[in-house]
């Protein structure tokens, strides 16, 4: 095992979090790690709605940020996402000098279009559903272009490296068959959700939820980590990941129906424009009736499609259906993870040395059910913010404690915790499947001791089943009603702890 001192942050992940707060942190020396090349295995590449920001005259940021809490069923924390909201417009600018191509109107202005869940129509796109893919070239065009910057483009987190004190002083990197220890000033987690701990997912099947399991190994605070969001628009063509059918197209006004071509929820125009949980629950219930699910733009969009919106035509087209003529098959996948690493703004964490930004943090500003095409929004904004704050880290003189690697999960097991996953803890939950969930875990947990996938699915798992209500995106058949107060989960390792399964729920 080598070791090498980087004098700046390390950041881990190469998606649009973690390159914004990479350019951010100059002119202090970054290295940003990725287990693959730029632009492969990151959820801002297939991002297809766009950047939420108050953009238009008749918005503003706190109508931004009264959608945002109210979508957020009681959990959203009012600073934070006041930060947010009021850094939209500078966001998307900030984007656009870098080269992001945001659709303009006549006069030159962002063309923002509707989403579900906003009262106002504020989304800024790109070629109608590409926004993800093309705002991340202009930054990963900058981030190659920037003397500040050095890239890893095959290095697999395994470890956070702590001092004594419990300071985070560098991160333990495989690449290829060797191992390497960074240690740096500031670590800056930027890995993405835990999408493909689910069978059923629109996001790359990569994204195991590592990032939050190591944070919580090493002593960091976890919050909501129960709250997981389903998309109600997956193409259900037989892919895995699912291709998605963006939230964008019930904005243009397709609908969704069921197999003998009745609304899914009701006659109401605007049905289908509610929270992300409810029209996902909605599509579950259809499926799991023998109805079917389907989401129908032949009015809507038609002959507009291939040219408003290319990326979800030519998936249509790859998988043999033509949406100009059929309605496209759809059911609710594991789409976002609103829990995570606890996290302000600024990316701190409760542990000295270490900062999250972007889907493996939680922040608070999506609450139980984050409000669409906000999360591009906090990748960039609190991307910067935390690049800023990372560059001003100098510290760190303590001991190192040793390090090692958990186990690597084989493929097998892998797949039997996605389903697992996504039959027990996916739209529909109850005690009986929580509990059959979690006695697998255990089980891997026995076989593949430390595995960060497995740690990851109990964190959620086992939140899930405390969480004795539904709310937001995390829904109990046992337990169907809201309770009167709302609460986060927090959850922490307990002191000196040594196994996984020992959880800590903090009031």
């Amino acid at each position: 095992m080598s070791r090498i001192h980087h004098d700046g942050p390390v950041i881990v992940g190469g998606g649009l979090a973690g390159l914004s707060a990479a350019l951010e942190a100059a002119p202090r020396k970054v290295l940003v790690i990725t287990p693959a090349p730029l632009l492969e295995a990151c959820s801002s590449a297939w991002a297809q709605g766009g950047v939420a920001a108050a953009l238009s005259a008749d918005d503003a940021p706190a109508l931004h940020a009264a959608d945002t809490t109210a979508a957020g069923a009681g959990l959203v924390e009012a600073e934070a996402t006041r930060t947010l909201t009021g850094d939209g417009r500078a966001t998307v600018e900030w984007l656009a000098r870098l080269g992001a191509p945001f659709d303009r109107d006549v006069g030159g202005g962002f063309d923002v279009s509707l989403e579900a869940a906003h009262s106002r129509a504020r989304v800024a796109r790109v070629g109608g559903d590409g926004a993800g893919r093309a705002i991340l070239s202009a930054l990963v065009t900058a981030v190659r272009a920037a003397d500040h910057i050095e890239v890893w483009e095959d290095g697999h987190l395994q470890a956070l490296i702590q001092d004594a004190t419990g300071r985070v002083r560098g991160v333990l990197i495989a690449r290829g068959d060797r191992s390497v220890e960074v240690l740096a000033p500031a670590v800056v987690l930027a890995t993405g959700g835990s999408g493909g701990l689910f069978a059923a997912t629109t996001t790359p099947a990569a994204l195991l939820g590592e990032g939050m399991a190591l944070a919580w190994r090493a002593g960091a605070d976890i919050l909501d980590p129960e709250f997981v969001q389903f998309h109600p628009t997956a193409m259900d063509v037989g892919l895995d990941p699912m291709p998605l059918a963006t939230e964008a197209l019930r904005g243009e006004g397709a609908r969704l129906i069921d197999g003998e071509g009745e609304f899914l929820l009701g006659d109401a125009p605007t049905a289908d424009l509610q929270s992300r949980d409810i029209v996902a629950r909605a599509v579950h219930a259809a499926r799991v009736d023998g109805r079917g699910a389907f989401l129908d733009c032949r009015t809507a969009v038609g002959s507009k499609f291939p040219h408003e919106f290319p990326a979800v035509f030519a998936a249509c087209m790859r998988a043999g259906l033509d949406p100009r003529e059929t309605p496209i098959p759809v059911a609710a996948a594991a789409h976002y993870h609103m829990g995570g690493i606890a996290a302000g703004p600024d990316g701190r964490t409760s542990l000295p040395g270490l900062y999250a930004v972007g889907e493996c943090a939680a922040t608070g500003v999506h609450g139980a059910n984050r409000l669409a095409s906000n999360s591009l929004l906090e990748a960039a904004a609190f991307g910067r913010r935390t690049g800023q704050a990372a560059a001003g880290e100098f510290g760190g003189q303590g001991a190192l404690l040793p390090v090692n690697a958990g186990a690597d999960l084989p493929d097998a097991a892998l797949a039997e915790l996605r389903r697992g996953m996504s039959d027990w803890a996916g739209v529909v939950r109850d005690a009986t499947g929580l509990a059959a969930l979690i006695a697998l875990i255990d089980r891997l947990d026995v076989e593949w001791p430390d595995a960060a996938p497995v740690t990851a699915a109990r964190l959620i798992a086992e939140a899930a089943l405390a969480r004795r209500e539904s709310r937001g995106g995390h829904w109990r058949s046992d337990y169907p009603q809201t309770a009167s107060q709302a609460r986060h989960t927090r959850v922490r390792r307990h002191q000196g702890a040594m196994a996984p399964q020992q959880l800590e729920l903090v009031p």
